[in-house]
C-alpha cells in the first residue's frame, strides 16, 4: 500500500465522524460571528481526537486553535463553518424549498470545508503516529470568512508567523489547485447625518441624508471609469431614513465593498471613494462618518505547495462519483440554464486557463485539471485566506462538491452541501491535503523553497488591512 491509499484509508477510517460534523454545522447554519454550536462541534471533534484546544483567541468567540504534537515542521490547516444569510434550503433537494424562509444557509459550503480540515488533520495525526513522522498539526478554526474575517485576526495577532506550510480548500465545482490570486476587499459604512423638515412645507429646512447618499453612490459610478479595471465597487443601503416620502431623511448609510488585485491598490481605491463620500456630505450640507467595517488581503499562492498539493490531488483523485451520484447531479443541473452555468464557471476556467469546452456534456467533475501558476492575475472572489498567505506559504486547492456549473452563494451550492456530493468531495480534499502536509512535513528542503518562495512574493511582509480599532464583532 503506498503513501497515497494509506492516508485515504485513514481519511475512511473518519469518514462517519467527518460526515456527521458537516450535517451538524449545516443544520446549525450560523452566520458570521455567531457560529457557536458549530466551532463547538468541531472543536470538541478536535479534543476527542487527542488535539489540545485553544478557545477564544484574539477575542474571537468562535474561533479556536486546536493542536497535536510539538516537534517537526509546523503544518496547518484551516477550517470555517460560517453561513450565509437568507439562503436556507431542504438538503439535497434539486428545487428552491427553504427549511426556514430567511433563515441562514450553507450556500457556500463551509460546512464541508470545516469537517474536511478536520479530517485531514486527524489523517496527518495518525499518520505522524503510524510512521513516527515529526511534526505539529495545527487546525485553526476560523469563524466570519464571509463578512468579519476571522483570520484577519490571527494574522494580525501574529498566529501564522511560525507556521512551516498551511494548506486549505473550498467546495466547489470542479477540481483544480488555485495558482491565481484573488481580490483584496475592504468593507466601509458611510453614514450621512442630516436635519429632518416638511418635505412640501418646509424643504430649505432640511439637510437630506439620503440625497447624500445617493449623490456619492452617483459619484463612484462615475469613478468607475477611472480606476483599474480589475476593481469592483458595490453597496447596499443599510439605512435610508424613513419611508414617508413627505419627510427629509436625516440619516442614511450605504455599506460599500472595495475590491482590488492587491491591497495597495484596493487601499488607494478606498481613499478615492472616501472624497467621493465627502464631496457628498459637503453638496448636502450634511455630516459623514466613515467606519472600517473589515479588510481582507489578496491571496498570494506558494508555488512551492500548490504544486505539492496538485501532485497529491492527482494521486488522491476525483471524488469516486456514482451512478446515483450523476442523477443527483443531473437534477441540480437543470436547474440551471446552459448561460448561466457558462457563467458560473467562469471563474473555474480563468483559473485552470481549460476552455469551457473541456467540462461540455458532463454533469460532475471526475479529472484534476492541470496546474496553472499564474499569481499575477485575481479571481474574482476575497477571502481572508489571502492575509494567511501573506504570513505563511499557503496552499489552496478546489474539489467538486456538487454538479458543475452550481453558483457559490446559491440554494443549489446549499442543498449539495448536504448530500452525498458535498460529502464525497469533503473526503478527497482532506486526503489531499492531508497527503500534502505528510510530504512537505518530511522534505525539509521542499519548506526551504516554500519560505524562500514566500519571501520573495512578500517582500514587504504583512501589512494588515483591517482597521486597529476593528472588533469580531457582527455590524447590524
Amino acid at each position: 500500500m503506498n503513501e497515497a491509499q494509506r492516508i485515504t484509508e485513514w481519511v475512511e477510517q473518519k469518514k462517519e465522524s467527518a460526515i456527521a460534523l458537516a450535517r451538524a454545522v449545516w443544520g446549525f447554519a450560523e452566520p458570521n460571528w455567531r457560529e457557536t454550536q458549530s466551532a463547538a462541534a468541531i472543536s470538541a471533534a478536535l479534543e476527542a481526537e487527542g488535539f489540545a484546544l485553544e478557545r477564544r483567541p484574539c477575542g474571537m468567540e468562535t474561533a479556536f486553535v486546536a493542536t497535536w504534537g510539538g516537534e517537526g515542521p509546523v503544518i496547518a490547516f484551516l477550517g470555517e463553518y460560517d453561513a450565509l444569510p437568507a439562503l436556507s434550503q431542504q438538503a439535497g433537494r434539486a428545487e428552491k424549498a427553504p427549511l426556514c424562509e430567511g433563515a441562514a444557509g450553507h450556500g457556500c459550503g463551509h460546512n464541508l470545508l470545516g469537517a474536511g480540515s478536520f479530517a485531514a488533520a486527524v489523517a496527518l495525526k495518525d499518520y505522524c503516529l503510524e510512521t513516527g513522522l515529526r511534526a505539529t498539526v495545527k487546525y485553526f478554526g476560523c469563524p466570519a470568512e464571509e463578512d468579519g474575517g476571522g483570520k484577519v485576526f490571527f494574522a494580525r495577532a501574529g498566529y501564522f508567523d511560525k507556521v512551516d506550510a498551511v494548506f486549505a480548500w473550498h467546495p466547489g465545482p470542479a477540481n483544480y489547485v488555485s495558482g491565481q490570486g484573488c481580490l483584496a476587499v475592504t468593507g466601509v459604512l458611510y453614514s450621512f447625518k442630516g436635519r429632518t423638515a416638511h418635505a412640501a412645507g418646509a424643504p430649505f429646512a432640511g439637510r437630506s441624508a439620503l440625497d447624500a447618499a445617493e449623490l456619492m453612490n452617483v459619484g463612484c459610478n462615475y469613478l468607475r471609469e477611472h480606476i483599474i479595471p480589475e476593481a469592483r465597487l458595490h453597496y447596499a443601503y443599510r439605512d435610508v431614513g424613513g419611508t414617508a416620502p413627505n419627510v427629509v431623511q436625516e440619516s442614511a448609510c450605504v455599506h460599500y465593498y472595495i475590491r482590488a488585485p492587491r491591497v495597495a491598490q484596493m487601499l488607494d481605491i478606498k481613499r478615492r471613494v472616501d472624497d467621493v463620500a465627502r464631496g457628498a456630505a459637503l453638496m448636502t450640507g450634511t455630516a459623514l462618518t466613515i467606519r472600517e467595517v473589515d479588510g481582507f488581503s489578496d491571496y498570494v499562492p506558494n508555488r512551492a505547495l500548490s504544486e505539492l498539493l496538485w501532485q497529491c490531488m492527482r494521486e488522491v483523485g476525483a471524488p469516486a462519483w456514482d451512478e446515483a451520484d450523476r442523477a443527483l447531479a443531473a437534477q441540480f443541473a437543470a436547474t440551471l440554464s446552459a448561460g448561466e452555468r457558462a457563467d458560473n464557471l467562469a471563474s473555474t476556467l480563468s483559473a485552470t486557463d481549460l476552455p469551457l469546452s473541456h467540462y461540455a456534456g458532463k454533469d460532475l467533475d471526475d479529472g484534476i485539471a492541470p496546474f496553472f501558476y499564474d499569481p499575477k492575475t485575481a479571481e474574482p472572489g476575497s477571502t481572508d485566506v489571502g492575509d494567511v498567505s501573506y504570513c505563511a506559504p499557503t496552499a489552496q486547492c478546489y474539489y467538486a462538491a456538487g454538479a458543475l456549473g452550481t453558483g457559490g452563494h446559491t440554494w443549489q451550492m446549499a442543498a449539495q452541501s448536504c448530500s452525498p456530493l458535498g460529502f464525497k468531495g469533503m473526503l478527497a480534499a482532506a486526503a489531499a491535503m492531508a497527503l500534502a502536509g505528510a510530504r512537505a512535513a518530511a522534505d525539509p528542503a521542499l519548506l526551504a523553497l516554500a519560505r524562500e518562495q514566500h519571501a520573495q512574493s512578500c517582500p514587504d511582509g504583512y501589512t494588515c488591512p483591517m482597521p486597529e480599532n476593528a472588533v469580531p464583532a457582527y455590524v447590524e
